[in-house]
């Protein structure tokens, strides 16, 4: 199994040519062995009683491209929107957070948004974050940290099957659990949380279907490298 993933990361690198590592993100009842939880202190609770290991689910995959690691719902707890989109919490359990008062007063969200945002069906009980290289489970979802050219290549060889999304960012991760590809353009709420470079998007896939679009950046990035040798030539009669 670890050989299987790890060649599929080897092939998405090498197609997509990415900078950071794809990282598995799988839904399960019991960790295993090999992923300890991510541990830490967590600091003291905000009045509404929000804390959690992180300032939200979505810095785990930046802490994810180094190590492999387990997570709870109290790992997650500090975000009411992750743990939302994560399983972790009900509709009606989030939208009694202080957070998320914040957010609809802003008019970034407005609670007319929430029953449409995609979650993750409860039932687990932990989510392991790490390299997709070194995952020993199958995953769920592969994520990917993106360029605009990377976002490209993607939707050349997934066509209309993937889909482009915007906040929350981690809404993708149930879209792709549940079967759709999907990336996000981010949200400003992430990228403050995450200090993702302003260049980058996210991407999530379904993990069943990665050997089927592993094939199909293959073929992608040969016709574009085609594509590229000719408008090359063809741009030189200016230069």
């Amino acid at each position: 199994m670890k050989q299987t993933y790890a060649k599929l990361s080897a092939a998405l690198i090498e197609h997509l040519k990415l900078s950071t590592p794809p990282l598995a993100i799988s839904f399960v009842d019991q960790a295993p062995a090999d992923a300890p939880r991510i541990g830490g202190d967590m600091p003291e609770p905000t009045e509404d009683g929000r804390t959690g290991a992180v300032s939200a689910g979505c810095v785990f995959w930046m802490k994810a491209a180094h190590a492999t690691f387990s997570t709870t719902a109290a790992d997650h707890a500090n975000c009411n929107v992750g743990s939302l989109t994560h399983g972790f919490r009900t509709l009606e359990e989030a939208a009694t957070g202080a957070d998320v008062a914040a957010l609809v007063e802003s008019g970034w969200v407005s609670p007319e948004m929430f029953p449409h945002i995609p979650v993750v069906a409860p039932g687990h009980r932990a989510v392991v974050y790490g390299p997709l290289a070194e995952t020993t489970i199958d995953p769920d979802v592969v994520f990917l940290r993106i360029s605009a050219k990377q976002a490209m290549v993607l939707s050349d060889a997934l066509g209309g099957e993937l889909a482009f999304e915007g906040k929350p960012q981690c809404h993708i991760i149930p879209m792709a659990k549940n079967g759709t590809p999907a990336i996000s353009v981010g949200c400003m709420l992430s990228r403050v949380r995450t200090g993702m470079p302003n260049h980058e998007m996210t991407c999530a896939l379904p993990a069943a279907r990665l050997a089927d679009i592993a094939m199909r950046l293959a073929d992608t990035c040969a016709v574009d490298g085609t594509v590229a040798a000719y408008a090359a030539a063809d741009k030189a009669r200016f230069d």
